[in-house]
């Protein structure tokens, strides 16, 4: 894979030079996450403890002398214009409304405070974070043009990789109110309710070290991974999210509902994250069965990744597998986010002999799961998740092993 960034780059840079007749002044990369253990708990105020993989989505970009924005997906072979003057939603393209978002936002949210306006943006876009795949591509997405959109003003956060340019304004911008305003644009622009985590961790992803972050104060902690002779798997069961989004949104209002039915006795309470499972434990029998299990799921969730992180902390690296076993039996059995092959997945692997701990990652209903695995069991770990997995679902999967890298940066070209 790291071979892979630099033709990636350069076959961006050349798309942008035919289609625009000049280099791009800049690429932007923001990485996708893999979760480790913590999954529908960011929406309810709860922990998380993702990694910024090293797969990534980039632009190549420059400013324009108007406040036209043009934009080209190479994958996709599709592209997108609109006019900064009236930025609205558009159903097509679809990924078009991630950027529209963001620069709108952008506007209102952080330029404003320091007399900027956008200025108009060419770009092209690539990346091989794979797409419905619950790797967070539209995050990615997201805190890429964001860079971009600041880039074309001439702006880069102070926190990215430092540049030599003096004509590059430094703008002092908290990393979680850039990711609150990525959040924002996807809830607004695309229509999915989801939490922070993901556009936390493509910002402030770093090498080697998982992020501890609690999604109510939006305090983080840099956890060293130590995973020294073991390895993050990824495998993707080629299966279309098609209820994500939907069932993501029906998952989020159930926890909302339980939370309004539990304030009748716990009248403090405001998400989830309040609610410890003795308390839980308690009223649960006053909730409607569908509602107390999404409840349940998330109460007893909370807890595994605070002990999780504990158990990485001191080194005890089979307890952090058991605990992600046991966040995929509550996403299967409580959550009812998993599906057919994501169990087949992690049935296969938590069989073989080497595997740490295996679950499922993502919103659900499809995507990945993720995998701790010993370093010299990995071809069998992949010999057997390719052939049985095959044989039980007609479906070749995907199998990525993932190194663990830092956040979305912005590197600029020469200027001329």
């Amino acid at each position: 894979m790291k071979q892979k960034a630099p033709i990636l780059s350069d076959r961006l840079q050349q798309e942008f030079n035919k289609r625009f007749g000049h280099p791009p002044e800049f690429i932007v990369s923001a990485p996708g996450r893999v979760n480790l253990i913590g999954e529908h708990t960011d929406y309810n105020d709860g922990f998380v403890f993702p990694v910024a993989i090293d797969k990534h989505l980039h632009i190549a970009a420059g400013k324009r002398s108007d406040r036209q924005v043009h934009l080209h997906a190479l994958d996709m072979d599709e592209t997108c214009t609109f006019s900064l003057e009236a930025i609205e939603d558009a159903k097509t393209p679809p990924w078009g409304n991630y950027l529209r978002g963001v620069a709108h936002l952008l506007q209102e949210q952080v330029l404003r405070e320091i007399e900027h306006t956008l200025n108009g943006m060419s770009a092209v876009i690539a990346g091989n974070v794979p797409i419905s795949a619950g790797l967070s591509s539209s995050a990615a997405l997201e805190v890429a043009s964001a860079l971009a959109f600041l880039g074309a003003c001439s702006l880069e956060v102070a926190d990215t990789d430092m540049n030599s340019d003096s004509e590059i304004e430094l703008i002092e911008i908290p990393p979680m109110k850039l990711a609150a305003l990525c959040q924002r644009a996807e809830h607004e622009f695309a229509g999915v309710n989801c939490g922070i985590m993901d556009q936390s961790i493509s910002l402030l992803g770093k090498a080697d070290h998982a992020l501890f972050l609690d999604c109510r104060s939006l305090e983080y902690k840099q956890i060293p991974l130590n995973l020294t002779d073991i390895l993050i798997v990824i495998c993707n069961t080629n299966v279309k999210r098609e209820l994500a989004s939907s069932e993501y949104n029906k998952r989020r209002a159930e926890c909302e509902k339980g939370v309004e039915i539990l304030q009748r006795w716990m009248p403090s309470i405001t998400s989830l994250r309040d609610v410890t499972l003795a308390d839980f434990k308690k009223y649960e029998a006053e909730l409607p069965q569908i509602t107390q299990k999404r409840c349940r799921y998330v109460v007893e969730e909370n807890t595994r990744v605070q002990n999780a992180v504990d158990a990485l902390i001191a080194k005890n690296i089979n307890t952090f597998g058991e605990l992600m076993n046991a966040s995929h039996a509550g996403l299967r059995d409580a959550y009812e986010v998993s599906c057919d092959e994501l169990n087949i997945l992690v049935d296969i692997a938590q069989s073989i002999d080497g595997v740490i701990g295996a679950r499922m990652t993502g919103a659900g209903f499809g995507g990945c799961t993720v995998n701790l695995v010993y370093q010299d069991t990995v071809e069998e770990f992949q010999d057997r998740l390719m052939k049985e997995y095959t044989q039980r679902t007609g479906i070749e999967p995907d199998i990525y092993i993932c190194n663990v890298g830092d956040g979305a940066r912005i590197k600029w070209n020469s200027h001329s």
